[in-house]
């Protein structure tokens, strides 16, 4: 199998700074950031509000030039445009066409990425079945509410089955039915063998689902590392098991004081919590069949996003890469052939035609006619019915004109 031997995302004193109109730095946003993500990891930006993530984010986009540092996006500069086909990326807030339906976004974006009719029609059903959205894919984004914009967008930054996927704030304004379920999808990515960076205010999402996190504060890196080891505390000791009378939770007390020389801090029942709760009644609910106008149940992950880069074998790669021609000009079945439309006339010059010049034809000149003679000016302004004639005289009052006639909307007295 293909090993990718560099990380999909490498960042090496990375810095940004902001100047101010004399070219003085006014902001320093990101400070001395080194970052490394792993292939098929889900990698979490945290940090409070102008610590620098969505300066980070935009930095890894292409869209702000970094003022001192590197960054390396599948082992190039993400300005590269090789680069952007691998990316899908939803931002924190969706800006969508209001007046498209779903089918007709995901189409859209399929067309950015230059994929075929028919895959753009599969990948769309695909996706809006994904994120619960198949019952309302003729309605208008613009009738969306915020939960619904953020699933359509999320369907958007995988039409193009990306290698790395960045999400800034996925979860917000979701209820919590939507927030579970578009964290079911980013776990099911991971598995699949999708990179995938996830910023977000909300930590019980991140650490439901990230691997790894970095917490960074006023532009500096304060934290890195696995979520299991970062949240451990190891000077406590925590014992699960089937319910205990209170004379053997007693005697247990007994023991480790005499033992250890120690008390036994709290001894409680463990509640579950109040997300898995919720989501407990909604499906009791579901169950019996109670309607709803919101998004429904959300769907399997599609099969196009289910196989990795990692499982792609050298043979893979090789033949597609014979077959690559092949594969341009592949004819599709179409109707009948209809008559091949006419050949367009060669378009008259421009200057010819101001001119007045008439373009030679290739045809026989017809015969000279005698040229009209002339009619006497004055016989033509008699011969010419009263609309057409000029409107000048008219006004002026000249002959030919109608000044002479009555006007019978004047009043009698003048």
């Amino acid at each position: 199998m293909v090993q990718h031997a560099l990380p999909v995302v490498q960042t090496a004193g990375l810095c940004k700074n902001f100047m101010d109109f004399w070219r003085r730095p006014r902001v320093q946003a990101v400070k001395d950031l080194d970052l490394e993500i792993r292939p098929g990891e889900i990698f979490g930006l945290l940090g409070p509000n102008g610590s620098g993530k969505t300066t980070t984010i935009k930095m890894l986009l292409g869209l702000l030039y970094p003022s001192r540092g590197r960054i390396s996006i599948f082992g190039k500069a993400p300005t590269d445009v090789a680069v952007k086909n691998r990316i899908g990326f939803l931002p924190e807030e969706s800006y969508l066409y209001r007046f498209l339906v779903a089918h007709e976004t995901l189409d859209y974006y399929g067309r950015l990425f230059r994929l075929p009719k028919r895959v753009r029609r599969d990948r769309a059903d695909r996706l809006l079945d994904m994120v619960g959205l198949t019952h309302e894919a003729k309605r208008p984004i613009g009738e969306y509410s915020k939960g619904m914009a953020r699933r359509i967008g999320l369907a958007q930054a995988l039409i193009n089955d990306p290698e790395f996927l960045i999400l800034d704030e996925p979860t917000a304004g979701l209820d919590p039915i939507g927030s579970r379920q578009i964290k079911d999808v980013i776990r099911d990515l991971g598995r699949k063998g999708k990179t995938i960076l996830l910023s977000s205010h909300v930590l019980s999402d991140v650490e439901d689902v990230c691997d790894r996190v970095t917490i960074l504060y006023g532009g500096q890196q304060r934290a890195i590392g696995e979520v299991s080891e970062l949240l451990r505390e190891t000077d406590i000791t925590q014992m699960t098991m089937p319910q205990l009378s209170w004379e053997t939770v007693e005697q247990i007390r007994q023991i480790v004081e005499r033992l250890e020389h120690k008390d036994i801090l709290e001894v409680t029942n463990p509640r579950v919590k109040l997300e898995e709760f919720f989501l407990r009644i909604v499906e009791e609910a579901q169950a019996a069949n109670i309607y709803t106008h919101g998004a429904g149940r959300a769907g399997a992950t599609p099969e196009f996003l289910q196989k990795s880069t990692e499982e792609i074998t050298t043979d893979e790669v090789v033949d597609s890469l014979v077959h690559a021609a092949d594969r341009k000009t592949e004819v599709l079945p179409v109707a009948p052939a209809l008559e091949p439309p006419r050949r367009a006339e060669p378009a008259r010059d421009v200057v010819t035609e101001l001119l007045g010049e008439k373009e030679q034809e290739p045809e026989a000149p017809a015969p000279e006619e005698a040229p009209p003679q002339a009619e006497p000016e004055e016989e033509r302004r008699r011969a010419a019915p009263a609309a057409d004639r000029n409107v000048i005289d008219n006004l002026l009052g000249s002959p030919g004109g109608d000044s002479d006639k009555t006007d019978t909307n004047k009043p009698d007295d003048e």
